[in-house]
């Protein structure tokens, strides 16, 4: 291993790619309520299962 790495010649963020994006998204409350109840029973964070049946639909259409 070296005692020195020369990094001047790279390129800050190259490789990095947010695998998430915020969205700020207006629903009516029974719906929010909905899906929180859900995410609940199954253990989950309400935004990770709202987002695993929107990609669930995207992938049947």
């Amino acid at each position: 291993m070296l005692e020195e790495y020369d990094f001047s010649d790279g390129i800050r963020g190259r490789f990095y790619e947010p695998k998430k994006i915020p969205v700020s998204l207006r629903l009516d409350n029974d719906i929010v309520l909905y899906f929180k109840k859900l995410a609940s029973e199954q253990k989950v964070p309400y935004q990770t299962l709202i987002n695993a049946l929107l990609r669930k639909k995207l992938q049947e259409l």
